[in-house]
């Protein structure tokens, strides 16, 4: 009488079998690509591939315009709103001369802010409201004056984005 020898580990079939850790490590390796694929440069640079006003090459920083690095340019002396666009106890949504969406608010006459529309719990993008800034994902809501949370679980402020008023009452940033 003969005994017959699994090939695989403890499997009995006549062909190779996977192992848990195998599966694992081919599970493991997979997921290691993914996040490679999608993580972004270190550098902090916006990558926007533009010379810096200081003629070296390096992107200007992320959250300054060109205008604000020593450079002039039409793009970013051009208006992305005018103080009487945006309704006072509210706000406007906008885009900036860097592309970045953000909600320009005037709590009181004259007195105007901007703000991130990125929400600061989960990501969802804020949108004008009654007398504040809200975000319909989860419901939390801001403060129009400094971008604090006034409801909802949002637990921090609104990042502010710096932007210019000038004398004619056209918004830059």
């Amino acid at each position: 009488m003969t005994t017959r020898q699994p090939t695989g580990p403890r499997c009995g079939h006549d062909h190779p079998c996977l192992t848990r850790r195998a599966v694992l490590a081919v599970g493991g390796a997979a997921g290691v690509a993914t996040l490679a694929a999608c993580s972004g440069p270190e550098t902090g640079s916006t990558g926007s591939g533009t010379p810096g006003a200081d003629g070296t090459g390096e992107d200007t920083p992320s959250g300054t315009t060109s205008a604000e690095a020593g450079e002039t340019s039409e793009a970013a002396a051009e208006a992305i709103a005018n103080v009487s666009d945006v309704p006072v106890g509210g706000a406007l949504a906008a885009t900036t001369a860097a592309g970045e969406a953000v909600l320009l608010t005037q709590p009181t006459e004259g007195e105007i802010h901007a703000f991130s529309t990125v929400c600061t719990h989960q990501g969802c993008t804020v949108e004008p409201g009654e007398g504040e800034l809200s975000c319909p994902c989860h419901g939390s809501t801001f403060d129009l004056s400094s971008g604090a949370p006034l409801a909802g679980p949002a637990a921090a402020a609104l990042p502010e984005v710096t932007v210019s008023v000038g004398e004619d009452g056209s918004i830059t940033g």
